[in-house]
């Protein structure tokens, strides 16, 4: 035994240790022998990871796990929490960062309306920098490469005649850094995506009245500039009604095919068992505007018209324009709730049914699913819709407008909707696509609103939500640790990011947090001198994680194992030497 560990009985030893920082615990292990002997007993590290994490007991030990022991040193030695760089190149707020699949590479948008990429390497180091304010661009808010990094996808804000602001989607090869096209996006929110290697998807807004409008979505072709003329560069995708003010924005794709090979079940009983089909269900609430929108199953919900009962939309608008007129309608409607019910009974029969059977049953299924945030009560986002795409529609080959629609179908329905009651800020999905992640701030409970542009306030607190898009159901409770502080009218995207076992945040209170996916805990905050807008995982690497500020800078973190291999790695030159003098003296 070591002289200088003295013996201890193992529950007084156990007890000492329970309440020791993790370098504390780990650096006991490597110098106290009597604590070695311990260090393999599971029913003290089950014990120790329970109280000390305060994780529940009913969560079991991570499936990947071998040991509660190297469960804990996971936790402790592999989490991305310690500053090696700081990247100061951008002169202004520094909104989102994203990495290459390959993770060679990643891209940074900021204020200063640059897009910058860099080259991630054993230091980072800056490769290429375009400046868009040559393209009457204000600022850039979000980066994207395609599948096969060939392509990067850059969003940005353009400023337009009489200086209205709109987005822009501009295409950037990453062969030579050239701009190979450049697509509208409003509002410029939607940011934009890839749905393949070659075709993105953007948005359009037309108004219709003062707080009805509708979203377009296209698909539009990266090479637009050297197509052949008769070859379509773009097609509609879908086109939905909005009401109360409401927008599509935020649009990503979520790829189907593993869902049932996932890196990481959530479900605690599904770890253990095959996985079960479950039933769609939506988890909005049953509210009259919301029952009036697209997203209906083909039997449309009750409308509060005066003996309306089975009539057709065209008689029920008729009906309430003769209840109008003859004094029928008690209490009178405001001019907003007028013309919402209008734009309601207008659509009901003006709308492309919803997909059947939305969840995909075939494993190797080429179904995509097109995720957005969108709403039906107010302008605040509070809503997450889900569209499927179906092979034939991710081209831009056919009918510019769409194949399949009748002339009196409109608008396209919603397969599904998720009610969030809150303002979303953010959404990720996890690398195999299985699983959605949401930053909102709640409504207060059992809120009501009467104007759609006066939005219920929002809560400090940011809950980060978890939804399994194969069951479409809510899934671990919602993780909370970070803050924000603006209210609705100024409220602004914080960008998330998943790996296989963290999920990572900004927040507005100057840090960027890291939980743990399986045991749904806070084990890191990474401070920064203003807002965290975006973080980041390597995706062939999720011991290292960036963070982008406010304070105009991006942090590049690491866990401390994979400090200790870099370490490692760099020559000694002086130790050679050394040895090299011992040698020649002998």
């Amino acid at each position: 035994m070591d002289a200088g560990c003295p013996r201890l009985p193992d529950t007084v030893l156990f007890e000492i240790f329970l309440y020791l920082d993790h370098a504390d615990v780990l650096s006991v292990g490597l110098v106290c022998q009597q604590w070695r002997a311990v260090a393999r007993d599971e029913f003290l590290w089950k014990e120790l990871f329970y109280r000390y994490y305060r994780v529940s007991r009913d969560v079991p030990r991570h499936p990947g796990a071998v040991s509660w022991y190297d469960e804990f040193q996971r936790l402790y030695d592999t989490i991305p929490c310690v500053e090696v760089q700081a990247l100061k190149e951008h002169n202004d707020q520094v909104l989102h960062l994203s990495f290459s699949h390959s993770g060679c590479l990643f891209a940074s948008c900021s204020k200063d309306c640059t897009v910058k990429i860099w080259s991630n390497e054993l230091d980072i180091s800056l490769q290429h920098s375009s400046n868009m304010r040559p393209y009457n661009w204000s600022y850039t808010q979000f980066s994207q490469f395609n599948s096969d990094d060939s392509l990067l996808l850059v969003s940005g804000v353009f400023v337009g005649p009489h200086n209205s602001s709109s987005g822009e989607i501009a295409v950037i090869s990453m062969e030579n850094f050239t701009l190979l096209s450049r697509v509208r996006n409003k509002p410029y929110d939607v940011f934009g995506c890839w749905l393949n290697e070659t075709n993105l998807i953007s948005g359009n807004l037309h108004r219709i009245g003062r707080i009805t409008s509708c979203s377009v979505l296209w698909l539009n072709n990266a090479f637009q500039g050297i197509e052949s003329e008769n070859v379509n560069v773009v097609k509609r995708l879908f086109k939905i009604q909005n009401l109360n003010a409401s927008t599509i924005r935020t649009v990503m794709v979520a790829d189907c095919s593993r869902y049932d090979s996932p890196d990481l079940l959530l479900d605690y009983e599904e770890q253990l068992a095959a996985s079960s089909t479950c039933p769609v269900f939506d988890l909005g609430s049953d509210s009259e505007e919301e029952g009036a929108k697209p997203k209906l199953p083909p039997e449309p919900a009750v409308q509060e018209l005066p003996d309306a009962g089975g009539v057709p939309a065209e008689h029920g608008l008729q009906q309430l324009f003769d209840g109008i007129m003859e004094g029928h309608m008690r209490p009178a409607m405001t001019e907003t709730e007028l013309e919402t019910k209008v734009a309601e009974l207008f659509v009901r029969n003006r709308t492309k049914p919803p997909e059947p059977n939305l969840l995909p049953t075939d494993s190797n299924s080429k179904t995509k699913y097109l995720i957005f945030t969108t709403g039906c009560l107010t302008y605040s986002p509070h809503q997450i819709g889900i569209k499927r795409i179906l092979p034939h529609q991710m081209t831009t080959a056919g009918p510019v407008l769409g194949e399949e629609r009748r002339s009196d179908e409109f608008f396209d329905s919603l397969d599904h909707v998720i009610d969030i009651h809150g303002h979303i800020i953010g959404m990720g999905l996890s690398p195999d696509h299985r699983y959605l992640y949401v930053n909102s701030r709640a409504w207060p409970r059992d809120c009501v609103i009467s104007d759609p542009m006066q939005p219920p306030p929002i809560a400090e607190e940011i809950d980060l939500h978890v939804f399994d898009l194969k069951t479409m159901k809510e899934v671990k409770r919602a993780l909370r640790a970070h803050r924000a502080y603006t209210p609705n009218e100024e409220c602004f995207f914080i960008f998330l990011d998943v790996s296989r076992d963290f999920v990572a945040s900004g927040a507005e209170d100057r840090h960027g947090y890291i939980w743990d996916r399986h045991y749904n805990i806070c084990l890191a905050k990474l401070q920064h001198d203003n807002v965290v807008n975006s973080v980041a995982f390597s995706p062939v690497e999720q011991e290292l994680l960036l963070t982008a500020s406010d304070d105009t800078t991006i942090k590049v973190w690491r866990s401390p194992r994979a400090m200790r291999i870099r370490q490692a790695r760099r020559p000694r030159p002086r130790k050679l030497l050394f040895s090299w003098l011992l040698n020649q003296k002998s």
